[in-house]
């Protein structure tokens, strides 16, 4: 498959809900973007996922999550197959409160591939990257050569 086929087969694939995790629908979260070692999600402000009632902030787990999902999908992207991978190593820097009422975006580049491991760098804010909220270094493992059955599939 070619890299362009391929990044198509992952938005086809991703944009489809069974495909994706209970939480990250539960979130809301949808892909804007993906490149050869890059993605771009977004998550919609929902005020149940407040981390403060007072004041609205989305809760750091919201923002966690969309930085996580963007950087793995990157990694997919960057791999240029299904490859199954797992989270080893998280940091994110929270720079600012979010913005209550706005939508959080993450965006991710998978900067460096070896055979086992790859590196990722991201941003999560509203509509200006140059203003953001967090920023992320991760790092990704490679946990098997084919991809598991989708979870639609699996359901069906």
């Amino acid at each position: 498959m070619t890299a362009s086929a391929f990044l198509d087969y992952l938005r086809t694939f991703i944009a489809e809900p069974g495909n994706q995790s209970p939480h990250n629908r539960f979130l809301g979260l949808e892909l804007v973007n993906i490149e050869r070692g890059r993605a771009v999600v977004r998550v919609p402000y929902d005020a149940r996922l407040a981390g403060n009632t007072g004041t609205g902030v989305l809760h750091g787990g919201v923002i966690t999550t969309a930085l996580d999902s963007a950087c793995g999908m990157s990694v997919i992207a960057a791999l240029g197959k299904r490859m199954q991978i797992a989270t080893l190593d998280l940091r994110i820097d929270y720079l600012r409160p979010a913005v209550p009422g706005e939508a959080i975006t993450a965006a991710a580049h998978c900067y460096k591939v070896t055979r086992n491991v790859c590196f990722v760098r991201a941003i999560a804010y509203h509509d200006d990257r140059d203003d953001p909220i967090a920023n992320a270094a991760a790092s990704f493992m490679i946990t098997a050569d084919k991809a598991e059955t989708p979870r639609a599939e699996r359901n069906a």
